[in-house]
C-alpha cells in the first residue's frame, strides 16, 4: 500500500521573521476507486491508505449502495502505481439497483472532505431515513471518558496532527475502536466497516467525531444503526434536523469540561435539568 505519511521539508518562520529548514511527516491522501464486480468504476475517494477494507464496508452502507453487510461477498484491494482500487463483489440484484443508481446522476470523483462526493441530484439528501433503534441509555460520564481519553487513541495522528478520528466507545465509554483519515467522512465509514467486521452492535455504544458534524455524518450514524453520536465541534442545522427525526441522541461541542445537547437527552441517564430562571419583574 502507499505510506500512510511521508516526511518533507520546510522552512519554519518565528517572531522576527527568520527562517530555519526543518522536517516533519505529513498524512498522505491516495485516490481509491471502487468498483463493482470487475466492471463497475463507482466512485473515486481520497482517503488515507489504512483500513481500506472497513472504509469500504463503511461507504457502502453508510452511501445506501447496499442494503445489508451481507449483500458484499468479497472485497479485494488493488494497487496500480501510486493508486488503489478496491475490487468489490455483489450479487446480481444489488449490482442491478447499483446500475440503476449509477444510470441516474452519480459521477466518480470525491474531494477528501466532500459530503455528497460526486452526487449530481439532490434526490437521496431527502430520502426517508430509518429510525435509530428505540430506547438504550448512555451517560454523560463515559462520553467524558471517551473524550477524555480520545486524543491518546489516535496513533497516526500522534505523528502527522492532521487527521480526523471517528472513535467507539462501550456504555461505559472505553474507546474499542478508531479509525482515521485525512477526510472526515472517510474515517467514519472506516468506523462503520470496522463495527461491522468485529461483529458489534453500533447501538450498543458511543461514537466520537473529532469533527464538527455535518448533515451526512448524521446520516451515516443513522445509517449505521447508531443511538448517540458526540461530535466535538458544532453540528449544522441540517445534522440537528435530521437526528431529530431519526431519534438520534446528538451531543456536539463537546469536551470534558461541557457538552451540548441538541437531542435524545432521555437517553443520558445521569443528566440533571437545572430549574429554569425564575422571571424578573420589570
Amino acid at each position: 500500500m502507499p505510506p500512510v505519511a511521508v516526511e518533507v521539508g520546510f522552512l519554519h518562520v518565528g517572531p522576527q521573521g527568520q527562517g530555519r529548514p526543518e522536517r516533519r511527516c505529513i498524512a498522505t491522501e491516495t485516490p481509491v476507486q471502487i468498483v463493482f464486480n470487475g466492471v463497475l468504476p463507482y466512485a473515486v475517494m481520497m482517503v488515507t491508505p489504512a483500513d481500506l477494507e472497513d472504509f469500504a464496508r463503511g461507504f457502502v452502507l453508510s452511501e445506501r449502495l447496499l442494503e445489508s453487510p451481507e449483500e458484499l461477498s468479497a472485497c479485494r484491494i488493488e494497487r496500480e502505481g501510486e493508486n488503489v482500487i478496491l475490487q468489490l463483489t455483489v450479487a446480481q440484484a444489488p449490482f442491478r439497483r447499483l446500475l440503476l443508481r449509477r444510470g441516474e446522476g452519480r459521477s466518480l470523483s470525491g474531494r477528501t472532505g466532500c459530503g455528497v462526493c460526486g452526487l449530481e441530484t439532490t434526490d437521496l439528501l431527502d430520502a426517508p431515513l430509518p429510525p435509530v433503534p428505540a430506547g438504550g441509555s448512555f451517560t454523560l460520564a463515559a462520553i467524558r471518558r471517551g473524550l477524555r481519553d480520545l486524543r491518546a487513541s489516535q496513533v497516526m495522528n500522534a505523528e502527522v496532527r492532521m487527521l480526523h478520528a471517528a472513535a467507539w466507545t462501550d456504555r461505559e465509554g472505553k474507546i474499542l475502536l478508531v479509525r482515521e483519515d485525512v477526510g472526515r467522512h472517510n474515517a467514519l465509514d472506516k468506523l462503520i466497516g470496522a463495527l461491522q467486521r468485529a461483529e458489534l452492535d453500533p447501538a450498543e455504544g458511543i461514537c466520537l467525531l473529532t469533527s464538527r458534524c455535518s448533515f451526512e455524518m448524521a446520516q451515516k450514524a443513522v445509517l449505521a444503526g447508531m443511538r448517540c453520536l458526540v461530535a466535538v465541534s458544532a453540528p449544522t442545522a441540517r445534522a440537528v434536523t435530521v437526528a431529530r427525526q431519526a431519534g438520534l441522541t446528538l451531543v456536539a461541542q463537546a469536551r470534558e469540561e461541557g457538552q451540548n445537547i441538541f437531542c435524545g437527552s432521555e437517553r443520558l441517564s445521569d443528566l440533571r435539568l437545572a430549574a429554569p430562571p425564575s422571571p424578573q419583574c420589570e
